[in-house]
């Protein structure tokens, strides 16, 4: 493929994908690993199929998921039954005002029979890593939390330490308490491949709930569930995962779906779009790139589709669009600007 050339007239070079698209072989076996997970999970988490969605596409493809919903509807119990399934180390962050950066990524101990120093490495080295209503924390212990995400390491006293593969961290927000709390900056929510709004059950999962209460299936008691998968299973799919097939034409459309936010003017009138104050950054891009990738190996499929670059709009751009003051204000909700900026760009 030869160089082409963008709006302004430079040229750029592009080249095409090297990767080999998945076999049916290794499509199977991927639909089988997947399918034992998803059964896995469903036998603790009543519903929430949405969560496991989100959760299986984020662990697909090495990204971290911002959960926002009230407390009690299963987020904990979403994220370590994930993590038992695939027989991987899970740690549990409770975000407080009084919460350290060391805290999360670790510190050094003087051992005083030694007379040294001794690193002890912090609950961030784990393969999933619940930060429990992560706005309650400090912005400077978001920050240190934060770029373990980005970087996949810490730092202790000058020295490095690689996180574990798989790593994926799930952080959970309170949309109603507001007191005591610090808003994550727009560039840090940026950082979440993707955010996940999980809703009450309705009345039948909820009966369901209280029966395996009763039966001793959930609650205090019950026991862990099975581990169906191990780390190098889910090493496996997120590799298999970069080598889905991304057609040009999706390419585009994806860039045309982000642009558009950045163009909300133009496209849904001065009213409407005046909403979208900042629109999304290539982060978004990259998002759905990688998402959409995922998405297509959960339905069994070697290539992306619109309708699976479509099904991800809500979970990658409610949490990238930066709404005026008037659209808070009159509780414009982000998910009602990106449907009417996805029917405005033209499909493949």
């Amino acid at each position: 493929m030869g160089p082409t050339a963008d709006a302004s007239g430079a040229a750029l070079t592009t080249t095409a994908p090297t990767l080999a698209p998945p076999s049916a072989e290794e499509i199977a076996r991927a639909k089988e690993i997947v399918g034992r997970v998803s059964t896995a999970f469903s036998s603790r988490v009543v519903g929430q199929e949405r969560l496991r969605t989100a959760l299986l596409i984020a662990l697909l493809s090495e990204g971290h998921v911002l959960l926002e919903s009230v407390p009690g509807l299963a987020k904990t119990l979403a994220a370590s039954t994930l993590s038992q399934t695939v027989k991987a180390k899970f740690s549990r962050i409770q975000c407080t005002p009084d919460l350290l950066p060391s805290d999360i990524i670790g510190t050094q101990v003087y051992d005083q029979r030694n007379h040294e120093f001794e690193t002890q490495l912090g609950p961030v080295h784990a393969n999933f890593v619940l930060l429990d209503e992560i706005n309650r924390s400090s912005a400077k212990t978001q920050s240190a939390m934060l770029e373990a995400m980005q970087e996949r390491q810490t730092s202790i006293a000058g020295h490095i330490h690689p996180l574990p593969r798989p790593f994926m961290v799930l952080a959970t927000q309170n949309p109603i308490e507001e007191e005591g709390t610090y808003v994550l900056p727009h560039a840090q929510m940026d950082r979440f491949l993707l955010k996940e709004i999980v809703n009450y059950p309705s009345d039948g999962e909820e009966l369901i709930v209280l029966e395996r209460i009763e039966a001793g299936t959930l609650g205090p008691d019950h026991e862990e569930t099975r581990p169906v998968a191990d780390p190098d299973d889910v090493i496996w799919l997120q590799e298999l995962t970069k080598r889905v097939y991304v057609d040009p034409a999706i390419k585009r459309y994806i860039v045309a779906l982000v642009q558009a936010t950045r163009n909300a003017h133009q496209l849904l009138g001065p009213e409407t779009g005046s909403y979208v104050e900042i629109g999304a950054s290539p982060r978004a891009s990259i998002a759905f790139l990688q998402a959409s990738r995922a998405a297509a190996l959960l339905l069994g499929r070697s290539y992306v589709t619109p309708e699976d670059v479509r099904e991800l709009r809500h979970s990658i751009l409610r949490h990238r669009l930066h709404l005026s003051f008037e659209a808070l204000a009159e509780k414009v909700q982000p998910e009602m600007l990106v449907d009417a900026l996805v029917r405005a760009v033209p499909s493949p």
